[in-house]
This record gives C-alpha cells, sequence and structure tokens, in this order.
C-alpha cells in the first residue's frame, strides 16, 4: 500500500514584479483646468509620447484637441490653443509611433485627419490638417496604427466598415483606402495588432472576437463563446495569445483568456466585480505584464502572464477614489529609467478637469540601471516602408535599448524637456555645450591607437558639421517666446529648477557607472593575475 505525503507547503512564484506599486505624481506635477470632454464613447481619448500629450476635450461648433508638451504641467491657460478642424465631436486620436509630431484623429463628421504638429509652442489654434482621409459613410469611431510599418492606418466607423489607408502619397485628401473589410455585422468595438502587424484582432457588438488577415481581409479564426461577451481584445505579444474583456452571462465584469490558434474556448476566465464600466487592457510584451483599467472607477488591477498554466498570476491592485474617464499610455521609451518606471498611466479625471500621471515602479535600492527589468523594446524607427508591407513582407519592430546615453533610433528632433523663459540660452546649456565640444575637439586631435590617420580629420569635419547656433536637442530656442505674465515666468523659473535637478540626478548616475566600471576593471586585473 503506497500513501502520498501531502505537502502543506503553499506554492510560490518568484517574480521581480511581485512588488510593484503604482504612485501618482504630486499635483504640481498633473495637468489642471484640463476641459475634458464628456463624450459617452468606451474610447482612450488621449493619446501620449515622449513629447505631447493629447486629449479630447469639450468644443462648440466642432470638435477639438488639446496638444500639451509633456512637461508643461500646473494649470492650463483657459485660452489655450486647440487643434480644431472637424465639424463633429472628434472620438478617437492617436500619435504616430514613428514620428512624435504627427497625430490622427477621427469624429463624428465621418472624416480622418492627419495633424503637423510644430515644434514650438502653439500660439494659435490649429485649423489646418496635413491630409483628410474621406471614405467612411458614418462616423469614424477607432483609429490604429499599424505597428512596424511606416503611414499605414487603420480605421473602424459605424459604417461597419474597417479601412486601410496609405498615408504614403502627397495628395491632401485620400479619397479611396487601399482595402476596405466589410464582414464585420455590426460596430466593431476594439482592434489590436500582433506583434509584427500580420494579423488583427477584432470584437464586434455582436460579442464575437475575430482575428483577420488584414491584407487579405479574411477570417482566419472566429470565437462565438456564448458565456462571455467580448468588449475589447488585446494581443499579448508573442506569447500566442490573446485576452479580452467583457461580461459574463450574469453581467458581471469578466477577462478571459484564448489561445490564438483555437478561439471556440478560452483557456481561463476571471469575472473581477458587479461594475458596469468597460475594462480597458494594457499589456507590456518586455516585463510580460497585463494592466486593466475599468472606466467609471479608480482602480488599475495589475497581472502577469505565463506561458504555463495559471497563465493568469494576480500581482496586486492600484486604488483611486477618484474615478477615470478614459486613460492614456507613454510608450517605453519616454519612461523614467533612474526610478525603474516599467509603465506609465495618464489617468483623465473628469470631475476634476485633471490629468493625472500614475507610475508603475519596480521598488529597487540600487540607483544604477537595471538591466532586467529593462529589456530590449521597439524603438521609433519604423522597420518596413507602407509599399513593403503592402507587398506581403513581415517583420518585427526595431529594437532599441533604453540605458541612458545609448543611441535611440530616432529621427525626428526632440522636443525640449523644459521650456526656455527667455531668448538666451540656459547657463547648464551653455555649460554642457562648451564641454561637449570641447571633449569633441580633443577627441578629434588625439587619433586612437587602432585607428588610421583620416579618423582625426574625420572628426573635425563632423565638430563643423554639428555647430549650430543655440540649439537644445534639436530645437531652436530663438523661437520659445518670453513670458507674458508673472505666473508665466515663475513656471519658467520652476522649470529652469528643475532641469538644474535632473542634470545633477544624471551627473550622479555617471558617477556611480564610474564606479562599477572601475571595480569591473580591478576584478578583471585580479583574475588575470591569479592565472
Amino acid at each position: 500500500m503506497v500513501i502520498t505525503k501531502m505537502s502543506w507547503h503553499p506554492q510560490y512564484r518568484s517574480s521581480k514584479f511581485r512588488h510593484v506599486f503604482g504612485k501618482p505624481a504630486s499635483k504640481e506635477n498633473c495637468y489642471d483646468c484640463v476641459p475634458i470632454t464628456r463624450s459617452v464613447h468606451d474610447n482612450h481619448f488621449c493619446a501620449v509620447n515622449p513629447h505631447f500629450i493629447a486629449v479630447v476635450t469639450e468644443c462648440a461648433g466642432g470638435g477639438a484637441f488639446l496638444v500639451i508638451p509633456l512637461h508643461q504641467t500646473g494649470k492650463l491657460d483657459p485660452h489655450y490653443p486647440k487643434v480644431c478642424g472637424h465639424k463633429g465631436n472628434v472620438l478617437d486620436i492617436k500619435w504616430n509611433p514613428f514620428d512624435d509630431f504627427v497625430i490622427a484623429s477621427c469624429s463624428e463628421d465621418a472624416t480622418i485627419k492627419i495633424w503637423d504638429i510644430p515644434k514650438q509652442l502653439l500660439s494659435r489654434n490649429i485649423t489646418l490638417s496635413k491630409k483628410e482621409l474621406l471614405g467612411h459613410g458614418r462616423r469614424v469611431g477607432l483609429l490604429e496604427w499599424h505597428p512596424t510599418a511606416a503611414n499605414i492606418l487603420f480605421s473602424t466607423g459605424y459604417d461597419y466598415k474597417l479601412m486601410i489607408w496609405n498615408l504614403d502619397t502627397k495628395e491632401p485628401v485620400i479619397l479611396n483606402p487601399v482595402k476596405t473589410i466589410d464582414f464585420h455585422q455590426d460596430v466593431i468595438l476594439s482592434m489590436s495588432f500582433n506583434t509584427d502587424g500580420s494579423l488583427l484582432a477584432t470584437t464586434c457588438k455582436d460579442r464575437k472576437i475575430r482575428i483577420i488577415d488584414p491584407r487579405a481581409g479574411t477570417v482566419l479564426q472566429e470565437a462565438n463563446y456564448k458565456s462571455h461577451r467580448a468588449n475589447k481584445v488585446l494581443f499579448l505579444g508573442n506569447m500566442k495569445k490573446l485576452l479580452s474583456t467583457g461580461t459574463s452571462r450574469w453581467n458581471n465584469r469578466q477577462i478571459a483568456l484564448w489561445n490564438e490558434d483555437d478561439l471556440s474556448v478560452p483557456l481561463i476566465e476571471e469575472d473581477l466585480d458587479g461594475s458596469s464600466g468597460v475594462l480597458f487592457p494594457f499589456f507590456d510584451s518586455d516585463t510580460k505584464m497585463l494592466y486593466v483599467v475599468g472606466k467609471g472607477d479608480g482602480n488599475i488591477r495589475y497581472y502577469e502572464i505565463s506561458a504555463e498554466k495559471p497563465y493568469l498570476n494576480y500581482l496586486t491592485e492600484y486604488r483611486s477614489y477618484l474615478p477615470q474617464k478614459g486613460i492614456g499610455i507613454m510608450p517605453k521609451r519616454g519612461l523614467d529609467v533612474s526610478s525603474c518606471e516599467i509603465f506609465r498611466f495618464y489617468k483623465l479625471i473628469t470631475t476634476k478637469g485633471l490629468i493625472e500621471p500614475i507610475s508603475m515602479i519596480v521598488p529597487r535600492r540600487s540607483e544604477s540601471y537595471q538591466e532586467d527589468i529593462y529589456p530590449l523594446t521597439a524603438g521609433s524607427q519604423s522597420a518596413l516602408t507602407a509599399r513593403e508591407w503592402l507587398s506581403g513582407m513581415n517583420k518585427g519592430p526595431i529594437l532599441v535599448s533604453l540605458r541612458p546615453g545609448s543611441e535611440l533610433v530616432n529621427s525626428q528632433p526632440q522636443f525640449p524637456e523644459r521650456t526656455i523663459s527667455n531668448s538666451r540660452p540656459l547657463e547648464s546649456n551653455r555649460y554642457l555645450d562648451r564641454i561637449e565640444r570641447k571633449m569633441t575637439f580633443e577627441d578629434a586631435k588625439k587619433p586612437h591607437k587602432f585607428q588610421d590617420e583620416k579618423r582625426p580629420r574625420q572628426g573635425m569635419d563632423q565638430v563643423q558639421e554639428d555647430r549650430k547656433p543655440w540649439l537644445s536637442n534639436g530645437f531652436d530656442l530663438f523661437e520659445c517666446p518670453p513670458p507674458k505674465t508673472e505666473n508665466e515666468l515663475l513656471q519658467m523659473f520652476y522649470r529652469q529648477q528643475e532641469e538644474i535637478r535632473r542634470l545633477r540626478e544624471l551627473v550622479n548616475q555617471r558617477e556611480v557607472q564610474i564606479k562599477q566600471l572601475e571595480l569591473e576593471i580591478k576584478n578583471v586585473h585580479m583574475n588575470s593575475g591569479t592565472y
């Protein structure tokens, strides 16, 4: 007789993200007095990139949205310029992932507009768009840029059509999309791409989940599971899985995990609560973390996704008494790696006219760069052209490192992190510019031991080409207008102080890195001496 002994020790999962916590920004780092839209559509109403935050706003006589420089926090001027060219309410906005100064918007007037955002501060309303897309017969509800191909935009409308647009043309008005997919029987509620953009998942008002080949316009998989009425769907990176949020048969809010190759039955279902607001899912493919944000409540649940059972591992929940109307997320290349920030939300609080950043932090004692929580991530350079993708090519995103000082793949000039108070450059910028030029000249005069004699001359030529009058991050400081009020002057002063503090932190980080490299060199010498 064999007796099986039961182990009373619980099963623990070791994870570096077990203690992730949400940290709301202080009052002075929020965006106050923002007239956030009161539309009842279940969209995010907010789009963020490393330079700007865009939010749909209330506007009389048409639709508009605000584009605010990311570091222009505090109270917003009531007369702040808007982007207003639509004749109906704006329903969705999305930044171009490969150009931080281009944004797309769609509206109830059945049009899609592409806007160029100037690099200098806005001084007047923008009413003239770069391109206008006319193809939908009814209002356009959703937009999505292709994740790897440049100038490919997807749109869905209340005419039940999904359209693919090629923006790589010089025509200001595009009348015909390159592809129209019209087999949906009702309004499309959400869409999501896989990593290389070869597949598209959609949810429809008929509560079905479909996986589509967008270029062929065919349905590859379809879920018709009665006990889960899907509202939003999301590809989980390269894990061959999908996640959907919706309601159960008893109208509880529910999340379900699906196998990409078999949508007949979900791998797992989990009821969350009995609230009625829509659940917005967000997935970080670098950390394999899933965030579920509830509309109408202030909570953010987060999980860790694993390849084996139980697949969905609950971590914890960020709680707040302020309900969110919409949500925006910062791309990974815009995070603060010095504070171990792995995700950042921008929460729209309509009741207070407030946009509150919430940072998800991994608690670490070390101030050095944490390589294990920041793997290579998608950069800002496209992997394919529009013509290559339309011809049938597939390619994953171009990956970059988030380590400070590493060269990011970004051909666009960056917006300045701080607003300059007058036409003269900051003393800190002047000082850093002098040091950088001096070091460049010294390096050019001293050829490396393993370089040929032509390299010093090339360094001198490069310095002459890069020398531009008063440029900071590729931005002309003379374009910044001087402050007009005492309040603006005070804000400029605080931003300059913040820039000085940031530079000091950068110097401290460099000193820590230097000490670590010295210790590594010392260890190498000691090891070589022992052998």
